[in-house]
């Protein structure tokens, strides 16, 4: 298969998007002769997507409804809690999808240009997530009113007088606890849905205009991103043990939402090879960097960690150090040691090798790999705060596991299947990006 691209060597973005319109014009005639760019490798059908997505949806139709269950027999802290691990997963998935939009944008990284389409799809199904997240908070508040306190918000309404609630109460409040939610979500949403529509306009127009838009409204989107997803990890993932405090908690978050996002595009990236798209698109050369993203973030994780810990180690102040006890006894030991060696040590050897990173089976695998990874971590967070909302009551992290797997199931099901019906919504790539001619021809030197 010969491949056509365009003769200049790599260039940053701000003197290739100065090319005249005639200059334009001829560029991407070439790009679009080139056999790669055939719409039967840069498009899936409809059909070839819904035999992945339908079981996806049916799964977490069924997780959901058995959570549902759940919550009534077992009890609503542990339903709920069970299914913050699968949202907050897919939270941290689609979020993370959004951040890598806007940071490829930023840093005119021509390379990822054949990828970053899978990334935006990631970023625009952020609506589930965060719908489900006024949701929650409604549901949260609602159940308060008759139980003096909410699900896993036990400072909503709370009834007795407590010091620290009531320095805490400017802030730790149900109708500000909606706002802020509200936010979030509008937030996320707008920014997503702008980079992928500007993107696709793109795909029709070929406007050179709206790829230097992007790139403006990444540096002011970048910060609220940081804002909103800082607070929201405070709200859901912080604040069920008002107790706790950490200033790195936000930091903490933004790692997983870094890893999961891209370990996502490694795995569909890879389904998508499979499938016979993006041939010559999509090679090893990418792979190579999207495994130097993963391997990064799996670093950046376990530094956060890390400092996190040794940090609350040093200073020892009894509110802090009694959140991590709680994650070491009581059956919750394991975690703490999955969380060293499955989320850091091992994955840390195994990416370090170059052939892992350009293989794309393996690194699939450790895609799938980290996203579990991501998941136990949100289960190291989220379960023992049902268990331990009284210190003095002991819990257990494999009781009614049924429960948690069917909470995983139903958030994460239903959010891989509307991702699934989103790739086939349009072409798979950025057809006519600025930058598409360092993609197609980009290789690593190292």
């Amino acid at each position: 298969m010969e491949h056509i691209v365009t003769e200049s060597a790599n260039r940053p973005a701000p003197e290739a998007t100065a090319l005249s319109g005639a200059e334009w014009q001829k560029r991407l005639e070439k790009i679009a002769a080139d056999p790669r760019m055939s719409e039967e490798n840069t498009t899936i059908s409809s059909a070839s997507v819904r035999k992945l997505a339908v079981p996806f949806l049916f799964a977490g139709l069924v997780g959901l409804i058995v959570t549902i269950i759940g919550g009534f027999t077992v009890s609503p802290e542990h339903a709920l809690a069970s299914f913050e691990v699968g949202l907050f997963t897919s939270l941290a998935i689609a979020l993370g999808g959004m951040f890598w939009v806007m940071v490829f944008h930023s840093l005119n990284a021509g390379w990822s240009i054949t990828l970053r389409r899978q990334f935006e799809n990631l970023g625009a199904v952020i609506w589930f997530p965060a719908v489900i997240l006024i949701l929650i908070a409604i549901l949260e508040v609602i159940y308060s009113q008759s139980h003096h306190e909410g699900i896993l918000l036990k400072w909503l309404n709370h009834q007795e007088y407590n010091h620290l609630l009531h320095v805490k109460e400017p802030y730790l409040n149900a109708g500000f606890l909606i706002f802020r939610v509200l936010i979030y979500a509008a937030a996320w949403i707008i920014i997503s849905r702008c980079f992928l529509g500007w993107s696709r306009r793109m795909d029709e127009t070929g406007d050179r205009r709206l790829g230097r838009k992007s790139r403006r409204v990444a540096g002011f989107a970048i910060p609220v991103f940081a804002l909103t997803t800082t607070f929201a990890a405070f709200d859901y993932l912080m604040s069920p043990d008002y107790r706790f405090f950490s200033t790195m908690w936000g930091v903490y978050y933004f790692a997983s939402c870094g890893l999961a996002g891209v370990s996502a595009v490694a795995i569909i990236a890879y389904f998508l090879r499979r499938a016979g798209k993006l041939e010559g698109l999509v090679t090893s050369e990418h792979y190579h960097d999207l495994g130097k993203l993963v391997f990064a973030f799996t670093v950046f994780w376990a530094y956060i960690s890390f400092s996190q810990y040794f940090l609350i180690w040093y200073s020892n102040i009894p509110e802090e150090t009694a959140w991590f006890y709680n994650r070491q006894e009581h059956g919750y030991q394991w975690l703490f040691i999955l969380m060293i060696w499955g989320h850091f040590l091992v994955p840390f050897l195994l990416l370090i090798w170059r052939r892992t990173k350009r293989t794309m089976g393996l690194l699939a695998i450790m895609g799938s790999f980290m996203i579990l990874m991501v998941i136990m971590d949100m289960v190291w967070i989220l379960r023992p705060m049902v268990d331990f909302a009284n210190p003095s009551e002991g819990g257990s992290a494999i009781a009614n596991i049924w429960l948690d797997i069917a909470g995983v199931v139903g958030a994460l099901g239903l959010f891989a299947g509307l991702v699934a019906l989103k790739i086939a919504k349009g072409p798979l790539l950025p057809l006519k990006d600025p930058m598409l001619h360092e993609a197609l021809k980009h290789k690593n030197y190292v």
